[in-house]
C-alpha cells in the first residue's frame, strides 16, 4: 500500500514477524510510539484458516513487542475490534463487558490484547486498546479510501455494484432477530478512527494508565438499510440477494463510546450513514480499481 503514503511518512516494508526488520526500523528511527494496525482481518477466512490468524496475528505482536521491549519503546496504540465481544449481552455494548468471540478474528485480536496487558506488568509497556467496530467511508478530499484485496467490507462491496464490478451485493443471512432479519452494525468513519488513535498517543504521552476505548457512533444500521441508502446515493438499484449466514457472524454489535468521549475527548464528527457512504463513493467511483492507476 505504498501508494496511499502520506508525503510526510517514511515507508518501509516488510513482515511483522521478522525481527531482524522490526529491529532495524527502531534502530532507524527515533519512535515515540507505535501504532498497531498489522493483523488479516476477515471473520469468514478466520474460521476456515485459523492458524494463518494466530501465525500472523499473534506470532507477528509477539515479535513486535519483544523489539519494542528491546530498545525501550513503551507506548503501543493497538487496532482492536467489536469481534472481541462475540453475541452481545446488551446493546449498546460497554467496554467492561463479558468478552467471548464467535470467530477465530475475534479471538486473536482478544488475546493480542491479553498479550500487551501482561507484557506492561512485566516490562512497564503501557497501551491503548481501541475497539472499532466497522470502519468505513473515504477521505473529504477523495483521494485516500479503502482497497482491499479481496474486498470484504460492505460498503465498498455495494458500491461495487453501480461501480459495474458485480452483478449484484451478497445479504449472508435474513433471519437474525433484528427488525429486517439482516445483520446490524455500529458504522464509524475513517476521519473519526484516525483522531481517535491520536488522542490516544497524546493520552499515553501524557503519561495514562493502560485503558480500553470503544469507538462507534452507537447507532446500529441493518445490511438492507445500509444498501436502501447507497441506492438513495449513487441512483443506482443496486441488486441484493440473500445467501445463508456466514459463520461468527453476531446478529448485532453497537457500541458506547461514551468512554472514549470522556476520557480521551473523542468527538466523532461523522456518523450520518449518507455521508459516509456518500465520501465511500466519491473515492470507489474515481477509483475503481483501488490506488492502482
Amino acid at each position: 500500500m505504498s501508494e496511499a503514503v502520506h508525503p510526510k511518512a517514511r515507508f518501509y516494508q516488510g513482515d511483522i514477524r521478522d525481527r531482524s526488520f522490526i529491529d532495524g526500523v527502531f534502530e532507524k528511527e527515533n519512535i515515540d510510539a507505535v501504532i498497531h494496525f498489522a493483523a488479516n482481518s476477515l471473520v469468514g477466512e478466520s474460521m476456515v484458516n485459523p492458524l494463518k490468524y494466530y501465525d500472523n496475528n499473534l506470532c507477528g505482536t509477539k515479535v513486535l513487542l519483544e523489539s519494542m521491549v528491546a530498545h525501550q519503546i513503551d507506548k503501543i496504540v493497538f487496532s482492536s475490534t467489536a469481534a472481541t465481544y462475540g453475541e452481545p449481552e446488551r446493546v449498546p455494548i460497554l467496554e467492561s463487558d463479558k468478552t467471548q468471540p464467535t470467530n477465530t478474528y475475534g479471538e486473536t485480536k482478544l488475546s493480542m490484547e491479553k498479550m500487551f496487558h501482561w507484557t506492561s506488568k512485566a516490562h512497564n509497556l503501557r497501551f491503548v486498546s481501541l475497539r472499532y467496530f466497522n470502519a468505513c467511508g473515504a477521505h473529504e478530499s477523495g483521494e485516500i479510501g479503502e482497497a482491499h484485496n479481496p474486498e470484504s467490507h460492505l460498503i465498498p462491496l455495494i458500491l461495487q455494484v453501480p461501480n459495474g464490478q458485480r452483478d449484484a451485493i451478497q445479504v449472508f443471512g435474513d433471519d437474525y432477530d433484528t427488525k429486517d432479519g439482516t445483520c446490524i452494525r455500529d458504522y464509524i468513519h475513517v476521519t473519526d478512527l484516525a483522531q481517535a488513535h491520536i488522542l490516544a498517543v497524546e493520552y499515553l504521552v501524557k503519561g495514562n494508565d493502560s485503558n480500553i476505548f470503544n469507538l462507534g457512533n452507537g447507532i446500529g444500521f441493518t445490511v438492507n438499510e445500509v444498501i436502501e441508502t447507497a441506492r438513495k446515493v449513487t441512483g443506482h438499484p443496486i441488486k441484493a440477494v440473500t445467501v445463508p449466514r456466514r459463520a461468527g457472524d453476531p446478529a448485532q454489535l453497537i457500541a458506547s463510546s461514551e468512554k472514549a468521549r470522556t476520557i480521551l475527548g473523542w468527538k466523532p464528527q461523522h456518523a450520518d450513514l449518507e455521508e459516509i457512504i456518500s465520501s465511500a463513493w466519491r473515492w470507489h467511483k474515481n477509483h475503481p480499481n483501488g490506488y492502482k492507476k
